[in-house]
């Protein structure tokens, strides 16, 4: 049988049954337009995640005091950690391949200034820590370089805390108070926007030395050094374990790289974008379970057509071939309509709510696509073998 015969009849079996084709065929495109809906909102969170951490950069190590060990807790006992100074934020900068490094302390403080009182979050940082966290200054300058011991009381706001203290006026060069404190105000930073629920934009940032002291702390919340590009974090936190070592004496703190952060989410979210997808391939299932139906029911009415084609002298391999193909052919045409479908939605979700990221992965389209020729291979094959083996003579009798 020539494959243009064959085309025509496998056409015509799905067309002769328009209803029940297109049953089986929204079977089929249900399936496919879940899988593809779920993974696109699995693979938009995944990579809206990644991008949050990464707005801070991916070549940051962080240097934090404790040392974690695994399945600890803390037990209440005395210890014998040293807390992170502004002397190891010092010696930790001068390491090789660190092109900047700040020390960090946060808390939360009153802030008043142009007769309103705001309660925020203020850090304490290094004139580096835009450079460490790839940010930018809108007006005015970031905090200078002083020494720890004569650092002057200056302050650079976050962009909403600015418009909550001063609306439209200018800041610069005004005083502004932190706690018990008067600092006059040098700049004003670019918006950041949000991170994990922290607005990062509603903050003031104060030289570290400051935050010590209004804060009544002993030491530090960490320490960040950003690497050159092309240096691998784990040579820079390797170093930065060799110097702490030698100016604490044993390993009382914890080194966290950027990279390994970023490689334990991705991978994490991976497997959520693959149990959503798999969760839209149970829909996929049941399609299936529509074709065996529907190519069942197939051989069944033509039993009679089987057997005079089988009687003209047509190959059983051509019979069982045929019939396959009209299952392929119902789950390929019902992939393509699944992927219409599971786009569209993607997109409307897209419009209708912008803040929930959207984005279809072409490698699970492709694999949605072949899962369903794969489905259809596989419900077609029972229903293509009785069909194959049916008894000419039978087969006509039948009829």
């Amino acid at each position: 049988m020539l494959w243009s015969d064959a085309f025509q009849l496998a056409l015509r079996a799905v067309t002769a049954q328009r209803l029940r084709s297109f049953l089986t065929l929204l079977g089929i495109a249900v399936g496919i337009a879940a899988v593809i809906l779920l993974t696109s909102i699995g693979e938009g969170i995944h990579r809206f995640v990644l991008a949050e951490f990464s707005q801070f950069g991916t070549n940051v190590v962080g240097i934090h005091p404790g040392k974690t060990k695994t399945g600890g807790a803390p037990s209440g006992l005395p210890t014998s950690a040293r807390p992170l100074s502004l002397d190891d934020a010092k010696a930790l900068a001068g390491l090789p391949h660190v092109v900047s490094a700040t020390p960090s302390i946060w808390g939360n403080a009153e802030v008043g200034a142009n007769g309103r009182l705001r309660r925020t979050s203020v850090y304490g940082v290094g004139p580096q820590m835009l450079e460490v966290f790839k940010g930018k200054v809108r007006v005015g300058q970031f905090l200078p370089s002083d020494d720890a011991d004569s650092a002057r009381a200056l302050v650079v706001l976050g962009p909403k805390l600015k418009e909550e203290l001063y609306g439209p006026e200018n800041a610069l060069g005004t005083r502004l108070r932190i706690g018990p404190d008067q600092f006059r105000v040098i700049g004003v930073l670019e918006p950041k926007g949000q991170f994990l629920g922290i607005d990062l934009d509603d903050t003031a940032f104060i030289p570290a030395a400051r935050a010590l002291e209004i804060f009544n702390r002993d030491g530090l919340n960490e320490i960040d050094l950003a690497t050159e590009e092309g240096i691998s974090s784990k040579v820079v936190a390797d170093a930065a374990r060799e110097r702490m070592i030698s100016r604490h004496g044993h390993e009382d703190f914890t080194i966290v790289t950027q990279e390994e952060m970023l490689a334990t989410l991705s991978n994490i979210l991976n497997v959520l974008t693959m149990a959503v997808g798999a969760l839209g391939g149970i829909s996929l299932l049941v399609g299936g379970v529509g074709i065996v139906t529907i190519m069942t029911i197939a051989v069944s009415e033509r039993t009679g057509e089987i057997g005079l084609l089988v009687a003209l002298g047509a190959p059983r391999r051509t019979i069982l071939l045929l019939f396959l193909g009209e299952a392929i052919a119902l789950s390929a045409i019902g992939g393509l309509m699944g992927l219409l479908i599971g786009f569209g939605l993607a997109q409307l979700i897209h419009l209708l709510l912008p803040a929930l990221p959207v984005h279809t992965p072409l490698t699970f389209v492709l694999l949605a696509e072949g899962l369903a020729i794969a489905i259809g291979l596989a419900a077609g094959v029972l229903p293509a073998r009785r069909a194959a083996r049916l008894d000419p003579v039978e087969a006509l009798r039948a009829e």
